[in-house]
């Protein structure tokens, strides 16, 4: 089985854009869309467009501080292509090259990965989502893992099961197909694999982290690298993204909202940054 190197964090600096990748990686949490059956009263129209210009937003300041546009964007909890469709074409992202990878998965809330991938510099070849199995031979209800394959590369998407209600057996097998499908890219003549994702689980044990729970930051968002002469990490912790956390001090990632209670942010999760090298 292919050992899965965990990245480590750095400091931005210059790099070229001949012989590397900017990829991102976001739980957006909720991006749901405004005309689903069922959505809460409180997710208007007018809340949704100004989540998808913040969204667009952060990409275009990472873009800004890293020198150049993502490459790829990897996300969690969409809920469908409209969404995609609107933040691509609808927001600062409209006169931009990004294609939408994204398949509708057989998670119980609604909520799939996705990827965004620039036509221009990360021209895509292949696409598929990868059904998480079951005890029964069956298929998990739970976000699929997404897998989008470039000229020399994979990229998995994942959004392993929550940390909630006992679900490690279930993350032990998300985490065990991840490793299963990056051995099969291998055999088959893959020589580099990018896998990005929610883990629900802190696989880094590092000082810094991408969403806060009870007072403590907790790095749960990551990846993992196989084929790449360097592959650097880290959190995007922009002032736009946090707000004071006046119950346990410091700062906190600013949601959208809280419960009921509109608060105009954009998710509890962190985006991570990924530059890598060939």
């Amino acid at each position: 089985m292919i050992i899965l190197t965990l990245l480590l964090g750095f400091s931005p600096r210059a790099f070229s854009q001949q012989d590397s990748l900017l990829v991102v990686f976001w739980n957006v949490e909720n991006f749901f869309d405004y005309h689903s059956e069922g959505k809460p009263q409180y997710w208007t129209k007018s809340r949704f467009l100004a989540k998808c210009d913040a969204i667009a937003k952060t990409l275009l300041r990472i873009a800004d501080r890293y020198g150049r546009l993502p490459d790829a964007v990897g996300f969690a909890e969409v809920e469908n292509a409209f969404v995609l469709r609107q933040l691509t074409r609808e927001t600062a992202l409209r006169k931009l090259d990004y294609r939408i990878v994204h398949y509708d998965s057989p998670d119980h809330r609604g909520i799939d990965c996705a990827l965004l991938c620039r036509a221009s510099t990360l021209p895509l070849r292949a696409s598929a989502p990868k059904h998480l199995p079951d005890s029964a031979g069956g298929v998990m209800a739970t976000r699929d893992i997404l897998l989008a394959e470039f000229d020399s590369l994979a990229i998995l998407v994942n959004h392993h099961p929550s940390q909630l209600g006992g679900k490690a057996e279930r993350r032990e097998a998300a985490l065990s197909r991840l490793c299963a499908l990056t051995d099969s890219l291998h055999a088959a003549g893959q020589p580099r694999t990018l896998a990005v994702g929610d883990f629900n689980q802190d696989l880094w044990g590092s000082g810094a982290g991408t969403i806060k729970y009870n007072g403590k930051w907790e790095k749960i968002d990551g990846g993992f690298a196989e084929g790449f002469s360097r592959v650097r990490e880290e959190e995007f912790a922009d002032p736009l993204l946090l707000e004071e956390d006046k119950a346990f001090g410091g700062t906190k990632p600013r949601r959208t909202f809280v419960g009921p209670r509109y608060t105009g942010g954009v998710s509890d999760h962190l985006p991570v940054v990924f530059i890598v090298y060939y």
